[in-house]
């Protein structure tokens, strides 16, 4: 109750309208991180951007370079010549039709799905199920491939997968809060730097308009994008 009451306290003198450096925000809040759990430092990126435009949503891929500090659960569905291929490089689940029947039974125990262009027939008779989860392998995710070995790697090694919301907005978690301070602000930066590579050639004026950051369950820090470049 009395950490309750002191995360109360200190959010309260936190100058929720000021724009703060990175380094300074990340500090801030660390120093007002008061739960059971470890929580991750999330990115909310504010875009200049039409979301009910097509050509001007974004959605990618990349792989931070220090990790994502959690452990992601990876299953593959691909002919058997290919889940050799899949098991030596880390993947938790792997099958061919048992599994894609697993799935159309409502058994979902991974993070993400990936698997090779001639099994995407088949997967798409739970498009359903894996649509509305986010699960979908998709070619532009580097989800559905050939090269199972990398696309595994890439997956275990701290990749995240990111997509502007209706409202032009793009979130993601760059880290745990027990990272140290340069590691999150180097994936932070990585992030930013993606994000404004990805700029549709159809928008006008400023792309980026807002970089918030926040931890889990705390409050959100505008920051100097500037600092990001």
């Amino acid at each position: 109750m009395k950490k309750t009451k002191n995360n109360k306290k200190l959010i309260e003198n936190i100058d929720k309208d000021k724009v703060y450096e990175p380094v300074e925000a990340i500090k801030i809040l660390k120093e007002n991180s008061y739960t059971k759990f470890e929580e991750a430092l999330e990115v909310a990126i504010n875009l200049g951007i039409d979301a009910s435009k097509t050509e001007q949503n974004i959605r990618g891929v990349l792989t931070l370079p220090k990790g994502t500090g959690k452990s992601i659960n990876v299953a593959v569905v691909a002919k058997s010549e290919k889940q050799d291929e899949a098991k030596n490089a880390g993947a938790d689940t792997v099958g061919e039709n048992e599994l894609i029947e697993s799935i159309s039974k409502g058994k979902i125990d991974f993070d993400l799905l990936i698997a090779t262009p001639e099994m995407m027939p088949s997967i798409g008779k739970i498009a359903k199920i894996l649509g509305p989860k986010g699960l979908m392998p998709n070619p532009k995710l580097g989800t559905v491939t050939q090269d199972i070995k990398t696309a595994v790697q890439n997956a275990k090694s701290g990749q995240v997968q990111y997509k502007n919301d209706k409202g032009g907005i793009v979130h993601a978690g760059v880290g745990k809060m027990n990272f140290n301070d340069d590691d999150l602000l180097e994936n932070l930066k990585a992030f930013f730097s993606t994000i404004n590579k990805n700029k549709p050639d159809s928008v006008k004026g400023s792309f980026i308009k807002k970089v918030t950051i926040a931890s889990t369950m705390g409050v959100g820090l505008e920051i100097n994008a500037k600092s990001l470049r």
